[in-house]
């Protein structure tokens, strides 16, 4: 029976609240992987804030234990059961409950479900797909919801308006800033290190950098209309606060909590200005959107860009790199070569 290396959790629960967790990378074997019709040989994950999370030991992401984390994967595929996949195809998957409520990527072995599988498109490499990962492909979901309601690069630009992404110079924040400065977008950047960043989000694409202090704090139900669209990834005050600065008719996408889950808000945006607010659910996103999200990624994200953003680590620095993205000291996009 293979054996390989994993990142294992596991945590004691007394009334809905941790008590004891454990995180460390240790040798299973495949009896420990759960139910599938696919396996993979998996040689990229990456390091998302639910990992992190999860790593941890903060509520809300493990929901079995033990676990093993990583919300995506990146491999070629050695079993199947399903008839659309074969050996040798090289796939990748985001979210759809790994990391979460079944095993993860965060190993050299995952076995997972075929249907949530997309074939890693001919133009990326292992290595640039997991650098897109989930927070790239939240990302671009988002750009897809402003797309699908209007928005438009060059009216953007000749309103004088732009684009607002929050949380920045985080993974989800790194890639929407090159995704929509790539499409032509005028896009305002909001971060908690704007000097420290503004070299970084700049490269990126950003033409503005303004510091989240500006929308952090509780604001008026509306306020100065400032943005055609926005990609947010914080939450709470200042979701509450882009919707008032949203002009009329904008979209504004929630795909984060960052900052809480809570959304002290009032309707006036909505109807006084015919705001709409979507949010954007990456693990349960159908085939079909998964499908189109990853064919518009290989063609509008700067591969250049993607490495700007990207370090690599390997999967015995993850748990300590976990501690280092709580603590908002990583930016961009960490990937995990988890045979290294």
């Amino acid at each position: 029976m293979t054996d390989f290396r994993a990142i294992v959790i596991e945590q004691e629960t007394e009334s809905g609240r941790i008590v004891a967790h454990t995180a460390e990378v240790r040798r299973v074997t495949d009896a420990f992987l759960m139910a599938g019709d696919v396996t993979v040989a998996v040689e990229y994950s990456d390091l998302n804030f639910k990992d992190a999370l999860a790593i941890g030991g903060r509520p809300g992401v493990a929901r079995t234990t033990p676990l093993i984390p990583g919300i995506d994967l990146v491999g070629v595929v050695e079993e199947s059961e399903d008839e659309r996949w074969r050996p040798g195809d090289r796939v990748v998957l985001n979210g759809d409950g790994i990391g979460e409520s079944h095993h993860g990527g965060l190993a050299e072995r995952a076995r997972v479900r075929g249907d949530a599988l997309v074939r890693v498109p001919d133009v990326l490499s292992s290595e640039q797909a997991a650098a897109i990962g989930t927070a790239g492909f939240t990302a671009m979901l988002s750009v897809l919801a402003l797309e699908r309601n209007g928005l438009d690069p060059q009216a953007v630009a000749d309103a004088g308006s732009s684009v607002l992404v929050t949380g920045a110079a985080g993974g989800v924040g790194s890639v929407a800033v090159a995704l929509l400065a790539k499409l032509g977008y005028p896009v305002t950047a909001s971060t908690g290190r704007p000097e420290e960043q503004a070299e970084y989000l700049t490269d990126l694409g950003a033409s503005a950098i303004i510091d989240r202090a500006e929308l952090s704090d509780p604001g008026k139900p509306l306020q100065r209309q400032r943005w055609a669209g926005v990609v947010d990834a914080v939450g709470s005050h200042t979701l509450a606060n882009a919707l008032a600065q949203t002009t009329y008719g904008g979209t504004v996408t929630a795909c984060g909590l960052a900052q809480g889950s809570d959304l002290p808000a009032t309707v006036m945006p909505f109807i006084l200005r015919g705001v709409t607010l979507v949010g954007i659910n990456s693990v349960e996103a159908p085939i079909a959107l998964r499908e189109t999200a990853w064919r518009r990624l290989a063609t509008d994200l700067d591969t250049e860009a993607l490495a700007a953003m990207t370090a690599f680590i390997p999967l015995a620095e993850t748990i300590g790199a976990a501690d280092e993205l709580l603590a908002g000291r990583l930016h961009g996009r960490t990937v995990v070569d988890v045979r290294a």
